[in-house]
């Protein structure tokens, strides 16, 4: 016996749980597997004493678009939680996004023209011509106390280089703030849901049959295997892929470039409040993870105990979680020639990060998905 379906989902992040909420809702019949042992991929959260953990780092729902916002909170009510992280540099805190609370902790100074004048200064004292770097960049916006403060050290963790040995193009712009606000987004929609993120998806999902603990790859295997024996088959139409672009083509052309990440997690049920924050960073070099989450802050310190995850940046290389990808030229230019090779699958989609080998906020995700959803249907 043959069960058919439409379309065959690899994937139950949130481009493609939203892609088959849409997808069932027009009276299509979707398959979604998934290679994890969970649904919601990335922003996947388990709920330990009433807190909501974020198993793979911090995930702030935010938007400008109201439709988006509008269109996520069918699945959720979102909380009122402003992302206002801060940033530790040798025993002293300062705020983010650099604001005027930040100027006013490095300088002593109270007003944006003071602010604006110590910048220019340190700007105009650097013998800096044409930017070639990363670090030729950040100084150039934002002088030396900015940067070796609150920039190098981090910067240089999170991609495994020193910023001189890095492009220019990852730093376009500095949010350089001259008010005493620490709001990190200046979108006006942004929250976290209530409940945790998981129970987004378990409602898309609703009604349509997910298989976890999945790989793309043996399903397809094991199912033309049970066709060419005459045993019970699933068929398809079509195939969304939201995994590795580069791993859908078993690399033929080489493997695009990430950064990983390694979480480390601490149970701390003694203790009811660590760092007084949801997310603070770590910028000195020396100090080898970039940031520490405390979980229960995302829902204003609600649940028992306390929970943290050290994020440490990781190097990629196969076999590793991908989680950002490296868009420089080179790898611009790879990820061009397997969008060649993909335009010539007549029946494979592919979308979210991965398929797409770009940092997606999640409204972005679920723009892309929705946009998907319209040109497919």
């Amino acid at each position: 016996m043959k069960e058919h379906f439409n379309y065959l989902v690899v994937g139950t992040g949130l481009f493609g749980s939203v892609f088959s909420y849409e997808a069932s809702r027009r009276g299509k019949k979707c398959l979604v597997i998934d290679k994890r042992d969970h649904i919601a991929g990335n922003i996947y959260t388990r709920e330990v004493r009433g807190i909501h953990v974020h198993e793979y780092g911090a995930h702030i729902f935010h938007t400008s678009n109201r439709e988006i916002w509008d269109y996520m909170s069918r699945f959720a009510e979102f909380n009122h939680f402003i992302n206002s992280p801060m940033a530790i540099y040798k025993g002293e805190i300062y705020n983010l996004p650099f604001n005027m609370n930040t100027f006013s902790k490095l300088w002593g100074i109270k007003t944006p023209d003071e602010a604006r004048e110590k910048i220019r200064e340190q700007i105009d004292g650097l013998p800096i011509g044409e930017i070639r770097n990363l670090e030729e960049q950040a100084l150039s916006l934002a002088g030396t106390d900015v940067y070796e403060k609150l920039i190098k050290g981090y910067t240089e963790k999170q991609w495994g280089r020193d910023c001189r040995e890095l492009p220019a193009f990852i730093i376009k712009r500095l949010p350089l703030r001259f008010t005493y606000d620490n709001n990190y987004f200046s979108d006006p929609y942004q929250g976290i849901p209530v409940g945790g993120y998981t129970a987004i998806i378990e409602k898309m999902l609703e009604g349509t049959e997910v298989r976890l603990s999945t790989d793309y790859r043996e399903f397809e295997k094991s199912q033309k295997t049970a066709a060419e024996r005459g045993e019970d088959f699933i068929s398809y139409d079509k195939v969304l892929y939201t995994g590795m672009i580069d791993e859908y083509f078993d690399y033929c052309l080489g493997n695009l470039e990430y950064r990983s990440l390694q979480f480390e997690v601490e149970d701390m049920p003694e203790c009811d409040n660590y760092q007084g924050n949801a997310v603070i960073n770590y910028t000195e070099r020396e100090i080898p993870y970039t940031r520490i989450i405390e979980h229960k802050h995302f829902e204003f310190g609600k649940g028992e105990g306390t929970i943290i995850t050290r994020e440490y940046p990781r190097s990629w290389k196969k076999g590793d979680e991908p989680y950002y990808p490296v868009n420089d030229e080179k790898n611009n230019k790879l990820f061009s020639d397997y969008m060649e090779l993909a335009s010539r699958e007549e029946n494979v989609l592919f979308g979210g990060r991965l398929g797409q080998y770009r940092y997606y906020d999640m409204d972005k995700v679920v723009e892309a998905a929705l946009q998907m959803v319209e040109k497919e249907l």
